[in-house]
């Protein structure tokens, strides 16, 4: 009994009854926000704040730079020199140049007679064109099933070659580059090159090959993606409203200035001179188009994107897809950057605006600051001066920049300008996956040239089941997005304490901003399309 006295003085006199406890550590706690956490959040906001303008005046620059050269600037035909090809009576068709048409895939079940019927079908003599289907697949009966499709259109007179090769290194860049060994490619003067999804219209050759003819100083022509099923789902209408934004904008807005923009990996014609300069296909990075377009420019190569040529493709419907895609598409210009930096910055044969232009606008602002800002600020910061209220943001980082910038974005797509919310919403949980790709591209780290292709589902994403099958849990364990959910569980929790006790009133937002990470979390978005 006196021990146990004993003991319970000690510890009251040393550590406090259980009241003193709770009230040291909110004295420890406090202290300790005021040292750290407050200045901490302070400075990462006005980091978030810095990069916010500097995405803000990029996309406001490049949106008054294109619209007044709709209004009253030249078209590419008066900026250009254009003329149709005419056949000579003497020459025949030898005035047309030879072209190579490659079209690469990898286990395309669903597309690849779209594909190839696309290229076949291209307005061009025939004895001046040339089909190359590369075929990486691993589906040895779908090998053969390409295979046969080439063999039919051969029969009808095209010249069409069907190359396959033993591994596949370098992905489609490997592909690209054994492709062009062939000496039959090398008789070509320029390359077309079209992905898997790709349906390009007959007259495709005949607008842009005039181009490269007439104009030697142009490298390559680019033409303009159409989404052929943008309608299947709520995932393809935004993507729809953020690649538009992408084409109408930042494509149109390079070629007027600099003459110069990331080649899409498709829908595109090269001039063979040019990717020959250039040092070819290479696949130190997993956006080989993009390295390739800049290797060209530094060469001092200019390119021509015509807004007006579509070419009808497919956005990915489900998820799973479109996250793969989205890896690829935020680490690799990150890890390209990271390569090109001191490269660019020694080139004497372009200026140095134009340096500044490829290195500050194109790769940091557009391919690293704006996915990093996107999430650090609006998921991130936001939460955070909810539960450290000393931290206050400004009014026109939390209402007018935001707003101007997402309206920048959707007037581009003006049909779905109402799906403006989820647009937001959809970017923001995206965010996250992007900047993690875009940080394992600048560290360099070990999903850094993780390629998986993007899955094409063709007529069959179109398909709309009556009843879907109950899913396995093995299935479903695959469409949980640990990561996203428990961001958004943080959100919830952030949301929840600023209705209950805040002064900012952003629980509108986080409550919103949560459901959609745990929609996303969940797997809940895209469609599910039906095994063939």
């Amino acid at each position: 009994m006196e021990k146990n006295l004993t003991m319970a003085y000690l510890s009251e006199l040393f550590l406090g009854s259980e009241e003193d406890v709770a009230g040291q550590i909110l004295v420890i706690w406090g202290q300790i926000k005021v040292s750290f956490v407050v200045p901490f959040l302070k400075v990462f906001m006005y980091i978030n704040l810095v990069m916010s303008i500097m995405l803000f005046t990029e996309m406001l620059f490049m949106a008054m730079v294109v619209t007044i050269n709709n209004f009253f600037g030249k078209k590419p035909e008066q900026r250009y020199k254009w003329e149709p090809f005419k056949e000579d009576f003497e020459l025949g068709s030898s005035v047309y140049p030879l072209v190579l048409v490659q079209v690469p895939m990898f286990n395309e079940r669903e597309v690849y007679k779209l594909s190839i019927g696309a290229a076949c079908e291209l307005s061009w003599p025939s004895d001046r064109i040339v089909i190359q289907v590369l075929d990486d697949s691993t589906d040895p009966l779908l090998k053969g099933m390409v295979e046969l499709e080439c063999e039919n259109w051969a029969s009808k007179g095209r010249n069409i070659h069907y190359q396959v090769r033993d591994n596949r290194n370098g992905y489609k860049a490997g592909a690209l580059k054994e492709g062009l060994k062939h000496r039959y490619a090398n008789e070509c003067e320029f390359v077309v090159i079209f992905d898997a999804d790709f349906q390009p219209e007959p007259d495709f050759l005949t607008t842009t090959i005039p181009f490269l003819h007439h104009n030697p100083e142009l490298g390559l022509v680019q033409g303009r993606w159409k989404f052929a099923n943008s309608n299947d789902c709520l995932m393809t209408r935004i993507q729809e409203i953020s690649l538009n934004y992408h084409f109408k904008v930042e494509q149109e807005y390079g070629s007027i200035t600099f003459a110069f923009f990331g080649f899409n990996g498709t829908a595109g014609v090269w001039r063979m001179a040019a990717l020959e300069e250039a040092g070819g296909w290479k696949d130190r990075t997993t956006v080989e188009d993009m390295d390739l377009a800049v290797r060209a420019s530094l060469k001092g190569w200019k390119f021509l994107y015509i807004g007006s040529l579509m070419v009808k493709n497919e956005l990915p419907s489900v998820l799973k897809s479109y996250r793969n895609q989205q890896h690829r598409w935020s680490c690799g210009p990150a890890n390209l950057f990271r390569k090109i930096f001191c490269e660019t910055m020694r080139n004497n044969r372009v200026t140095w605006w134009k340096k500044i232009y490829v290195l500050y606008s194109f790769f940091f602002v557009r391919k690293i600051v704006a996915h990093i800002a996107t999430f650090t600020l609006y998921c991130v910061v936001f939460p955070a001066t909810v539960l450290i209220p000393e931290v206050m943001l400004p009014r026109w980082i939390t209402i007018y920049l935001p707003t101007v910038i997402t309206l920048l974005n959707v007037v581009g797509t003006p049909r779905s300008f109402y799906l403006v919310v989820f647009w937001v919403l959809f970017e923001n949980v995206m965010s996250l996956h992007r900047t993690k790709a875009t940080f394992i591209g600048l560290f360099e780290t070990q999903r850094v040239n993780e390629w998986v292709v993007t899955e094409k589902h063709g007529d069959a994403s179109k398909i709309k089941a009556t009843t879907q099958p109950k899913l396995s849990p093995f299935k479903i364990g695959e469409r949980i997005l640990i990561l996203e959910l428990c961001v958004g569980i943080v959100l919830l929790g952030c949301a929840s304490y600023d209705l209950a006790y805040g002064k900012y009133r952003y629980y509108i937002y986080l409550y919103l901003q949560a459901i959609a990470f745990l929609t996303m979390g969940c797997g809940y978005i895209g469609i599910q399309v039906p095994n063939s």
